[in-house]
């Protein structure tokens, strides 16, 4: 039900290694603007580790089928619980919290989704603790509750997670998923609760202190995409990743050197900071400049939004990230959408975030829909390569 998710406080298993293809459904932003319902959505240690090579091959692992809704949303299915119960969540590295609405929770978005029965699983434990979070257009309420956590084999004991008691309004009524399941760092998650992938990692559970993503961006595909959990798919990008140190430990935050609009430095001349976020749809920035690349890429706006039509595309300019020293290009054909009735809308949506965690960028589907990216926690980067999954002229790493 996103189109931008930015936090605001906010598999034979016998390897370790999770594979999860992503399954293209129909598109989640078309369902909401027929439905009128369309708006600026919430777009949101200590440990010693082996080194490791990506030049050794990642072993094969079960897949699962995940749901794409046309390039907005990906996301698929974990289990909470003995006997396990089943949710749909986002995996999102724009968060650190697991939620998912309790069967307590009597909100209509709530009632529209599958709900944890506390009652139903005998490895569940009561923790008594409130838990609130805030997100961009919405909130909700709710206590923290203990079980086991199961995604494609992989099953963490003891997961602390909040069960939603409340979710006003209509921010997560529309949504197609029932919770989130964040992967970001421990120090951006509410109450101190330990993220999922890093129980995994305390537990052993798998092979290595990474995941890697891929999204699908070709229409033309039944397939998805894949998340990886405990190492990352050679198959999936060209060359070799291009690794990026982590600036600050809460997101998966970044150094940008520039960004060029037609080979021109016209942002972050001086270097500016972002977020590689698998929760929000678009790359969004300070809203002066966001207004500013809308006018580059000619891209005019219609009720609130920016687009073109799409017969139009071929006059619009490369829109180049430099990162730690290399280029990564998208294309007009990759930056814009297609809504249908030849029109396209803009990658790119203004998006301020506040000091002291702002200004930020953020590097969400559109651009990790180009470059394969890798969040390696042992070693505190992000590595990308060039997706291979279809035509595409990018010119980064």
């Amino acid at each position: 039900m996103k189109q931008i998710l930015v936090v605001f406080l906010i598999v034979s298993f016998a390897d370790g290694i999770i594979r999860i293809p992503l399954k293209r459904q129909n598109s989640l932003r078309k369902s909401l603007k027929e439905k009128g319902k369309l708006s600026h959505l919430w777009t949101k240690q200590g440990l010693e580790f082996l080194q490791y090579s990506e030049s050794c091959s990642t072993p094969e692992a079960a897949s699962e089928p995940l749901m794409n809704y046309l390039d907005v949303e990906y996301f698929g299915q974990i289990s909470i619980g003995t006997p396990p119960q089943q949710f749909t969540v986002i995996f999102d590295t724009g968060s650190s919290n697991l939620w998912v609405p309790s069967i307590y929770c009597t909100s209509q978005a709530c009632m529209e989704h599958n709900r944890f029965r506390p009652s139903q699983s005998s490895t569940y434990v009561s923790n008594g603790e409130s838990f609130f979070i805030q997100y961009g257009t919405g909130n909700l309420t709710g206590i923290l509750g203990i079980d086991q956590v199961t995604v494609q084999g992989i099953t963490v004991q003891k997961q602390t997670f909040a069960e939603s008691v409340s979710e006003p309004g209509s921010t997560f009524q529309n949504a197609n998923f029932d919770g989130i399941l964040g992967l970001a760092y421990p120090s951006l998650a509410v109450d101190n609760c330990i993220p999922v992938f890093d129980n995994m990692i305390a537990q052993n559970v798998v092979e290595m202190p990474l995941f890697g993503v891929y999204m699908n961006r070709d229409s033309n595909s039944a397939e998805g995409g894949e998340l990886m959990l405990g190492g990352f798919d050679t198959s999936r990008f060209s060359g070799q990743l291009k690794w990026v140190p982590v600036t600050v430990q809460g997101y998966w935050q970044i150094q940008v050197d520039s960004i060029q609009v037609a080979g021109q430095v016209v942002f972050c001349s001086g270097g500016c900071q972002a977020i590689v976020d698998t929760g929000t749809s678009m790359i969004t920035g300070p809203s002066v400049d966001i207004e500013q690349m809308q006018n580059y890429i000619g891209v005019t706006s219609t009720d609130g939004e920016y687009g073109v039509s799409c017969s139009l595309m071929s006059q619009q300019p490369t829109v180049t990230f430099t990162i730690n020293g290399v280029d990564y290009s998208l294309t007009p054909e990759q930056y814009m959408l297609e809504e249908g009735d030849d029109y396209c809308s803009s990658g790119f949506q203004g998006l301020d975030i506040s000091p002291p965690s702002g200004p930020l960028w953020i590097l969400g589907d559109v651009f990790i829909g180009q470059y394969y990216s890798v969040f390696d926690r042992g070693n505190n980067r992000v590595g990308f390569a060039p997706v291979i999954s279809y035509e595409t002229t990018t010119n980064g790493a």
